[in-house]
């Protein structure tokens, strides 16, 4: 069934208000920025980060679960993640790699976040150079040498005191903060496709409306009745 004859059916089961927001959201939503989580244990951390990007216009976040189950923390995340497209990788040997390669088929530089490399400081991070993938590691063991050895670039928080990091929500909120406003200050192609829009915006109805997989077959049913 036709994408746009299914979000045009499904509106009228939320509000208008509900609907102009999904309108506002879905143009600040952007894919040129994307963020990796790997083997996050802490589901209070793991939470707050979706709750970030939702905030701040990230729609995709992928998850690395080698050791650890990815869980998120209702109370933390307060439903971001039913705005976000979640991916999972769980399935393969070295499901990190597995991340790292999609994400570069995909056209992505991966992007590591450590203290501990002086490649390139926040301010000075180059957003021109094409979409990043940016990885955030668990906040001991931070990110495995698996992505330290086959990331494109390093991008640290310059820092001034005694504290050698800040715990994984932080950091990831202090980044996403820098570079999405930055990102939205620039001529950059930031936006999603009318494609991509229809597509999210029809996820977000069918999360919206209890019954929705009912109401699209009674539709369906209806046009196949009318074409005979």
């Amino acid at each position: 069934m036709d994408i746009q004859a299914q979000i045009q059916f499904l509106k009228q089961f939320v509000t208008e208000h509900r609907w102009q927001l999904f309108e506002q959201v879905i143009d600040q939503r952007t894919r040129y920025i994307t963020v990796a989580l790997e083997d996050i244990y802490q589901p209070h951390n793991a939470s707050a980060v979706l709750r970030t990007c939702d905030a701040l216009g990230i729609q995709d976040i992928h998850i690395i679960e080698n050791r650890n189950k990815y869980r998120i923390n209702p109370e933390v995340s307060v439903g971001a993640h039913k705005w976000l497209s979640i991916h999972k990788y769980n399935q393969e040997e070295n499901n990190t790699l597995a991340a790292i390669n999609h994400l570069r088929s995909q056209g992505y530089r991966i992007v590591a976040t450590t203290p501990h490399r002086n490649d390139v400081e926040l301010k000075e991070f180059d957003l021109n150079a094409g979409k990043i993938a940016l990885f955030f590691g668990s906040e001991l063991p931070g990110l495995t040498e698996i992505v330290l050895d086959n990331a494109d670039e390093f991008v640290k928080i310059d820092m001034y005191g005694f504290t050698e990091s800040f715990n994984i929500s932080v950091s990831a909120a202090i980044i996403l903060h820098y570079l999405t406003a930055k990102l939205r200050q620039s001529q950059l192609p930031w936006h999603l496709s009318e494609n991509e829009k229809e597509q999210i915006l029809l996820q977000w109805l069918k999360k919206s409306i209890r019954n929705s997989q009912a109401l699209l077959k009674r539709l369906e049913n209806e046009a196949q009745e009318q074409n005979n």
